[in-house]
C-alpha cells in the first residue's frame, strides 16, 4: 500500500517488449535541477526485490536494480487499464516506496491499482495554485465525492467539486514543483484510482448476491439504489 505522497521524480529509461507484454526500466532520478526532493531522487538503500514502487499509480514489482534504478514486469492488464502503454524514454513518473507501518500516513491510502483513465480537460492559473478538471470514466463517478480523496498519476488529492463525472482539483505550489504535475496538458490522459473505502463498501453491500453474475451486473448499472439500501439493512421497511 501506499499513502499518494510522492517521494521523487524518476525517469522512464527504456520499455522493453516481451512476448506480448513489456518490461519498464526506471531511472529513480529526474537528471533534472530544482527542488532538493528531485534533486536526490528515490533512495533505493531499503528496496529488495520483490518489493512494490508505486511508479505514476501503478503498483509495480521490482524484479532487478541498481543504485538508480529498478525493473519491473508489466501485464498486458496493467498496459490495457492505465497510462503506461503511452510511455517512451524521457517520459517523467510520480516514485512512492510502499509504506512501513512507522510511515505517516500523509495522504490516504492507496493500492496502486489504477481503476480508469482520466482526461484533462481545464487548466489554468489560480492565484498560486494550479487549477485542473478532469474527465473520469463514468462507471467511476459512483466512487467519487465533494471533498473525498482521489489518487492521480499516484498523486493524492482532494476532490474541491463535482458536476457528473468531471471533478475540480487545485494543486498547491510545492505539489505542482514536486511531481510531474508540470507535465500535463489539455486532453493528457492521467491514471485514476477511487477510495479504496467506496470500492470496497459497495462491493459488501451486495452481500451473497457478490458471487452472483447477473447481480453485479445489475449494480454496475444502477450503482447503489434505495432498493438496495433497503435490502441491505440500513433502511427501515415500514
Amino acid at each position: 500500500m501506499f499513502t499518494g505522497i510522492i517521494e521523487s521524480v524518476g525517469l522512464v529509461r527504456a520499455i522493453t517488449p516481451q512476448g506480448g507484454d513489456v518490461r519498464v526500466t526506471i531511472q529513480t532520478t529526474s537528471g533534472q535541477s530544482g527542488t532538493q526532493k528531485k534533486a536526490m531522487g528515490l533512495s533505493m538503500h531499503d528496496v529488495h526485490l520483490g518489493d512494490s514502487i508505486a511508479t505514476n499509480g501503478i503498483c509495480l514489482t521490482v524484479v532487478e536494480m541498481g543504485a538508480d534504478y529498478y525493473v519491473a514486469d508489466v501485464s498486458g492488464e496493467t498496459l490495457r487499464r492505465t497510462t503506461l502503454g503511452q510511455w517512451k524514454a524521457g517520459t517523467r513518473v510520480n516514485l512512492e516506496k510502499a509504506l512501513l507501518p512507522t510511515t505517516r500516513l500523509g495522504g490516504h491510502i492507496v493500492s496502486g491499482h489504477v481503476d480508469g483513465l482520466g482526461e484533462i480537460i481545464v487548466q489554468r492559473q489560480d492565484a498560486r495554485s494550479l487549477y485542473f478538471e478532469v474527465r473520469a470514466p463514468r462507471e467511476l463517478a459512483r466512487y467519487l465525492s465533494e471533498k473525498g480523496s482521489v489518487t492521480v498519476d499516484g498523486i493524492s488529492l482532494t476532490i474541491n467539486q463535482l458536476s457528473g463525472a468531471t471533478l475540480s482539483l487545485n494543486l498547491v505550489p510545492h505539489t505542482a514543483n514536486n511531481t510531474t504535475i508540470s507535465d500535463w496538458k489539455m486532453g493528457s490522459l492521467v491514471n485514476l484510482e477511487v477510495d479504496v473505502l467506496a470500492r470496497y463498501l459497495e462491493r459488501l453491500m451486495l452481500g451473497d448476491r457478490a458471487a452472483d453474475t447477473l447481480g453485479n451486473a445489475g449494480l454496475s448499472e444502477a450503482g447503489v439504489t434505495m432498493s438496495l439500501l433497503q435490502d441491505s439493512g440500513f433502511l427501515n421497511r415500514r
